[in-house]
């Protein structure tokens, strides 16, 4: 598929829909909308019924409403055409089928349209790993995230840094071009470039600040079940799942292998990991399965250990605990510290969900976080890096070295937004996209 073509697909699902939009991109748009109406285009930016009929033959297709808007200002920057059809899978077969046989067209791959948004400048990299995080969303607060994303809220502040560092670069630049002017002031770095650069570091410094909240929002909020066997774990999951995904025994070392379940807690992702109850085996699986267990327990966001009454008291861990005392209907003594609950009768099981979604909203926020993926903050901290140099050393290195370490400031920014060296995950990021996005 090469830029100049021009692309089509279906932007509803499959299946049986009231109406399916099928989405049409570039140079070709507008004439293949005249063949299927067999009529001059209908007036832009407005929905118009029209009969649609295959090209060749004439065949009626459907009576659709129909939509030609003209570029540059549409979602791709292109020429764009929507077919709002009946909904039935014949009748979108039908079209798809005489849109592939028009020379110039060709069938969307995935992403292709979002692709083309961002390489037409309608949409910065920040806005597309944004509308990418909404497609995924499963929970309110990762909805508001990439709803922010999406809105420019990183790619703003972003695009702020880097025309202030430009102005700094620029008086660097001029020192250097026109150092025998004497209306130039020949210093490397003057107070109010210097001052400039520490607000701009201090700013990327505050956003980075933020405890990863961004990513780890997109990732959950993981929970492990942790414990002796038999003492309550896969019951416990079930009960906080509210349906059977573990199996539960009286025979100790049933569970093997980690059992995950994800849910909204709150607004909030939660990854809830049932795991194999920690004793000393000489049974080569069940071995494994503790082994991996304590693993999952080192990558916890929180664990609850679950302590039988008068059960042992949890080992030290290097991550936060709850101790929640199980088969409380039982006899058997509770901390005060611990949580006792019943998954049995439900007591202490709403005190126990309270208390995972409050350490969650701590840990995760509300959706608030400015940088949300790894390569953001890879880009940001090496802009970091060259700041920090030119703040702290600024005055007393060579011009030619700071507006290096300027210039390499400013790439790094321009690598968040998408705007250099960005073109190896490319592919990767479209490729999650759905045909049609």
């Amino acid at each position: 598929m090469h830029a100049s073509d021009t692309i089509f697909a279906p932007a509803t699902g499959y299946g049986r829909t009231a109406v399916a939009i099928v989405r049409i991109s570039g140079p070709q748009a507008g004439p293949a909308l005249a063949a299927l109406i067999r009529a001059p285009l209908p007036a832009a930016r407005r929905l118009s019924l029209r009969t649609l009929r295959e090209p060749e033959t004439a065949e009626l297709l459907d009576h659709a409403l129909v939509a030609w808007l003209p570029g540059p200002g549409t979602a791709t920057g292109e020429d764009m055409v929507e077919l709002h059809l009946h909904g039935g899978p014949a009748v979108r077969g039908a079209i798809l089928r005489s849109l592939g046989g028009m020379p110039g067209l060709v069938p969307a791959e995935p992403g292709a349209f979002t692709r083309r948004a961002f390489l037409n400048g309608r949409m910065d990299l920040t806005a597309v790993e944004g509308l990418a995080d909404l497609i995924d969303a499963e929970t309110e607060a990762q909805r508001r995230q990439a709803i922010r994303q999406l809105d420019g809220a990183l790619g703003r502040a972003v695009e702020g840094w880097r025309t202030g560092l430009l102005d700094v670069l620029a008086g660097t630049e001029a020192a250097l071009d026109f150092s025998d002017e004497g209306d130039i002031d020949d210093e490397a770095l003057p107070a109010s470039g210097r001052d400039a650069a520490a607000r701009i570091r201090d700013a990327i410094r505050a956003a980075l600040a933020d405890g990863r909240r961004g990513e780890r929002l997109r990732d959950g909020f993981t929970v492990v079940l942790a414990g002796a066997p038999n003492s309550g774990k896969s019951t416990l999951l079930n009960a906080l799942a509210r349906r059977d995904v573990a199996i539960v025994s009286a025979i100790p070392g049933t569970t093997r292998d980690a059992i995950e379940v994800r849910c909204d807690l709150g607004g909030l992702p939660v990854l809830l990991v049932d795991t194999a109850g920690l004793r000393d085996s000489t049974d080569a699986i069940e071995a494994e399965g503790v082994a991996r267990s304590r693993r999952r327990i080192d990558q916890a966001d929180l664990v609850l250990w679950l302590r039988e009454p008068d059960g042992e008291v949890p080992p030290a861990l290097s991550v936060p605990v709850i101790v929640v005392a199980t088969k409380c209907d039982l006899s058997g003594s509770v901390d005060t510290n611990e949580i006792p609950i019943s998954a049995l009768t439900g007591a202490g099981l709403n005190r126990l969900l309270a208390e995972i979604e409050r350490r969650a909203e701590t840990s995760l926020g509300s959706g608030d976080a400015l940088v949300t993926r790894e390569r953001q903050r890879l880009a940001l901290d090496r802009c970091l890096h060259h700041l920090d140099r030119v703040v702290a050393h600024g005055t007393n290195l060579p011009a030619e070295l700071v507006a290096e370490d300027l210039r390499l400031a400013v790439r790094a920014l321009g690598e968040v937004a998408g705007r250099v060296g960005v073109e190896e995950m490319l592919d990767r990021l479209f490729s999650s996209f759905c045909i049609g996005k």
